[in-house]
């Protein structure tokens, strides 16, 4: 008979699988699973319009659905819980994105007819299929003939239209073109790509394609030149965007875990707003402006330093924020994240698109450079003063959003990939408001400084939202902030240009003042009435990682979250909003 011990190892092979069968499920693992697949299908099928890619997706997210919908959900723990409610959420917003996605490639599939065959060379390529060197160079040079008819089929007649083969003429609104011209350069890379895997590798290849494919990239890119002369003769494309409707927005607030519609939250904006005008109103007075807030915001706007000083002004007001945090022992700051963030100056360009500070490990400032047109160099030195940099700084380092990456790589990583602007901007945006009521300014100039950035995110909920409905144009947008919020007509317009350009979902902006309302909400609820402490409440925030607020109140919550979690909770009715 064997040795007991000899029989442990065989043991534990028959107990482990009992074991996981038993235990609760980590959703930690299906997430990071999740994720690793979805990144892998984007690669494989990176043909541009690829039906593959689509296809691949939606079996993928319903492969997971099921997953998700067989879990037992009683035997789910509070974080299993959390996990299963965020991962599920996320796979219907993409199934709704993708809907969304589908929409906007149909209405340019008219104009894109011709890249079909060119799209198959590279779809082939993937699927790692030998290229018949004659028969490819027959496809490249049927697109040559198809693409300059295309380019002739684009007219301008006092707007940019198409003209179909039957000889009418359809207008392409200026989005839809700006749309057409992104995909060709999409194309054009892809192509570019798999011309290079080919050439010099394969002679025949080389001997057969290598003229009928310069021909095809001049047509290409003689296209491209057409129609984004066209589109640029349409007036600043820059300032171009694309407003989702109030059906997608709906879709997006319910993905944000936010049960209001687009004319409340524009009532929460001006309550804040009129909270804002109160505050700006005294400080304006202490500054011998009466209650002209125009007039000190002026005043601040000129007390900007010297040219080479904004990197000492950054560096003392980092460390000054990171002392007021630690003496009142609001928050854990880790030495590392304390001494490791860098700074780096921005761009004349990037200003254009950004006229303030970004942040994270590195925080980009913006200031005048020598490059820039003397009126460029006041308006950035006035947008960039002294007393607007104090909210600035520590919103992008400490306890901003230098402190919630270092957290979010240590903290439950795998939910980085349910990012959302409103735990991402909302906490950043919170601590301007907590630091001001417990004094951070120094005085009226600070306050001021401090109550304009304020302004600023009430001003983004009201004209992202309208632009989004299709009610202001962009340049509107502009107007209203200059008027409203006293921002620099380069700075309104870069904010714009930021807003509506494609790269931020359209609650992006929204969610700076919503997101941070939320968390002044659960503060008052966790802290003023549930006797957490200061110190304990914000690590808690910081270690859920970056998800809607709605979910992080039920993370926090004592009793375990169901699945309709978070789904009504009013975070700003007249009790709770200034």
């Amino acid at each position: 008979m064997p040795h007991t011990a000899a029989l442990l190892p065989s043991l534990l092979l028959v107990a482990l699988p009992l074991i996981a069968q038993t235990s609760t499920p980590d959703l930690s693992a299906l997430v990071t699973r999740y994720t690793a697949d979805r990144d892998l299908l984007r690669r494989r099928y990176d043909t541009p319009r690829s039906e593959r890619l689509r296809q691949a997706q939606q079996q993928l997210r319903e492969q997971v659905l099921a997953e998700l919908a067989g879990m037992d959900w009683s035997t789910l723990s509070r974080d299993a819980r959390i996990d299963w409610l965020l991962l599920d959420n996320h796979l219907r917003h993409e199934q709704d994105l993708a809907a969304r996605a589908a929409e906007r490639e149909a209405s340019i599939a008219e104009l894109l007819a011709f890249a079909e065959p060119l799209l198959r060379l590279h779809a082939d390529w993937r699927e790692l299929a030998t290229a018949e060197a004659r028969t490819v160079a027959a496809t490249l040079d049927r697109g040559v003939v198809a693409v300059k008819a295309t380019t002739a089929a684009f007219v301008d007649r006092g707007g940019l239209q198409w003209q179909r083969e039957n000889g009418e003429l359809r207008p392409v609104p200026t989005a839809e073109a700006l749309r057409f011209t992104q995909t060709l350069d999409r194309l054009r890379r892809a192509l570019a790509d798999w011309f290079t895997f080919h050439d010099g590798y394969d002679p025949t290849f080389s001997w057969w394609c290598a003229r009928p494919w310069r021909d095809l990239e001049q047509a290409l890119q003689g296209c491209h030149e057409r129609v984004q002369a066209a589109t640029q003769r349409a007036g600043d494309t820059t300032l171009i965007g694309n407003p989702i409707g109030e059906a997608a927005l709906l879709q997006e607030l319910a993905f944000e875990y936010v049960p209001y519609g687009p004319a409340e939250l524009v009532a929460i904006a001006e309550r804040e707003f009129a909270f804002c005008d109160a505050e700006m109103a005294k400080a304006a007075a202490e500054l011998g402006c009466g209650d002209d807030w125009r007039a000190a915001l002026e005043k601040v706007k000129n007390l900007y330093v010297e040219p080479g000083r904004q990197p000492t002004l950054i560096r003392e007001l980092a460390h000054e924020a990171i002392a007021f945090l630690e003496q009142r022992e609001l928050l854990t700051i880790p030495p590392r994240a304390r001494d490791s963030w860098r700074m780096a100056m921005m761009s004349a360009a990037a200003q254009k698109v950004n006229p303030f500070f970004l942040g994270g490990e590195v925080i980009q400032v913006s200031f005048p450079t020598s490059a820039m047109a003397h009126e460029e160099k006041l308006q950035s030195l006035r947008s960039n003063n002294e007393h607007f940099c104090r909210a600035t700084v520590h919103h992008e380092l400490i306890p901003g959003h230098w402190l919630q990456q270092y957290m979010q790589a240590r903290h439950r990583p795998h939910r980085q990939m349910f990012e959302t602007p409103f735990w991402i901007e909302g906490w950043a945006l919170y601590w301007e408001m907590r630091l001001y009521d417990l004094g951070f300014a120094h005085g009226p100039e600070d306050r001021v400084g401090m109550l304009y950035w304020r302004k600023h995110r009430c001003a983004r909920i009201v004209f992202s939202l309208n632009f989004h409905l299709g009610r202001w144009s962009p340049r509107q947008c502009i107007d209203w902030l200059i008027e409203r919020v006293g921002h620099e007509p380069a700075a309104a317009e870069g904010e714009v240009r930021r807003s509506i350009g494609g790269a931020y979902g359209p609650l992006y902006q929204a969610a700076y003042m919503l997101g941070g309302l939320q968390l002044r909400a659960l503060h008052g609820e966790l802290v003023d009435g549930g006797g957490w402490t200061e110190r304990a409440f914000h690590d808690a925030v910081l270690q859920q990682n970056s998800i809607p607020i709605a979910l992080l109140r039920s993370a926090l919550a004592r009793e375990l979250p169901g699945k309709d979690a978070g789904r009504q909770w009013r975070f700003a009715e007249p009790a709770t909003v200034r």
